[in-house]
């Protein structure tokens, strides 16, 4: 049964009557991300997607309180209306789930949905001020504010965000925006291999012109994008944003420095916005959803030494984002979960989380990176201290 609570005091209520109950609930928002995590069961479904609205918002102080059952699109139009943004570019993930229905700002959160400009401009938690949530005791809590603080020793506001629904069910949230950029452009290099393309986005990182994109798009990924407009061969592309002058200027001295690693072409603005929003939704491997597909952040440097290895033991097709760091690994046939933890293990570690699966590996495949003894007891003490009966999404992630 799903449970749409449209107020704050309601959700408390069927909270509180769960826990009693020992009722399991599964907390969703628009359910655009069913499927994420381990495989787990509840008895009901508790979704945010009647607490709905835009609270509070100054386009002159940057700052927007909005319910967490609004859906993305409302806050974007709003957003838009005064050339502001979500500096994070949240990710839609509908089309490599192949789910429906309305992404919301709360999911956003609970699921930390960030996109290419997160290297330079923070995850979305880095931009979340405050948060109202329930926890698991039916209790109605309020975190943080319209600046950032700590609260009683923990950051609570740090510790929902991510936290996949499992820790509490959040009912607004309050964020920081900033200013849409003037114009974008895109400086495209082509024909690079994966090692050479990380050496020449590691240069223009370095390089005093703000680059606020930086991806690498092979040959087996390089059409789908762009309707396969981007020149030949495979595609290292590199955004720049902000006033049109200054833009022309930082382009043409990026244009510059790149030529020396192969053939360079620049994108326009209208261009530009589509091809960043398909490498935010991960648009080439939309449309497979039985063929696994894993998330992996480790350092820039090591992110096509990982592809190189993993292809001598598994069929694999990959991009790179945020300069290399950011690997979509799509597999061919089974996860191989335990080859790709072992060498990012060698490679000085990082993170590989499995977004979807068919139902038979997910079921034996951890979705999440294996936390050290340490991290997983301090998980466990936080889920016991919000979540006491554990009745939030038992088992999505590890430990919870």
């Amino acid at each position: 049964m799903t449970l749409t609570p449209h107020n704050e005091a309601d959700a408390a209520y069927v909270i509180r009557n769960a826990a009693a109950g020992g009722t399991t609930l599964a907390i969703v928002g628009g359910n655009t991300r069913s499927g994420f995590g381990n495989a787990f069961a509840c008895h009901d479904t508790l979704s945010s997607s009647g607490l709905t609205g835009i609270v509070d918002y100054e386009p002159a102080e940057m700052v927007m309180t909005a319910k967490a059952g609004t859906p993305v699109a409302e806050i974007e139009a709003a957003l838009a209306a005064n050339r502001q943004m979500m500096a994070f570019e949240p990710m839609d993930h509908r089309g490599i789930m192949g789910t429906t229905g309305e992404p919301t700002i709360g999911g956003v959160f609970a699921a930390n949905a960030s996109g290419p400009r997160r290297f330079v401009a923070g995850a979305a938690r880095d931009s979340l001020l405050g948060i109202r949530f329930v926890n698991g005791k039916g209790e109605i809590v309020r975190a943080g504010g319209r600046v950032m603080k700590n609260v009683t020793g923990l950051d609570l506001v740090k510790l929902l965000a991510g936290s996949q629904g499992t820790l509490g069910f959040l009912t607004e949230v309050t964020f920081r925006v900033l200013p849409v950029p003037q114009t974008v452009e895109t400086i495209v290099i082509s024909g690079l291999d994966d090692a050479v393309a990380t050496q020449a986005m590691a240069v223009a990182m370095a390089m005093p012109v703000e680059v606020s994109g930086a991806a690498h798009l092979p040959q087996t990924v390089r059409s789908r994008f762009l309707s396969g407009r981007l020149p030949d061969d495979e595609a290292t592309v590199l955004r720049l944003e902000g006033l049109e002058a200054s833009v022309s200027v930082r382009a043409e001295k990026l244009t510059a420095a790149m030529a020396v690693f192969g053939e360079v072409s620049r994108l326009g603005a209208e261009d530009s916005r589509h091809l960043w929003q398909e490498v935010r939704d991960v648009a080439p491997y939309a449309g497979t959803p039985q063929k696994p597909l894993w998330r992996v952040s480790v350092a820039p440097s090591a992110g096509h030494q990982l592809v190189a290895a993993l292809r001598l033991e598994a069929g694999i097709d990959a991009f790179f984002d945020w300069q290399g760091g950011l690997v979509w690994m799509r597999m061919e046939a089974d996860p191989e979960a335990e080859p790709l933890r072992r060498y990012i293990k060698a490679l000085g570690g990082g993170h590989a989380t499995l977004l979807r699966a068919p139902e038979q590996a997910r079921a034996v495949t951890p979705a999440f990176q294996p936390q050290a003894d340490a991290v997983a007891a301090l998980s466990a003490r936080v889920k016991q201290k919000l979540d006491p009966a554990g009745i939030f999404n038992p088992g999505k992630m590890a430990g919870a």
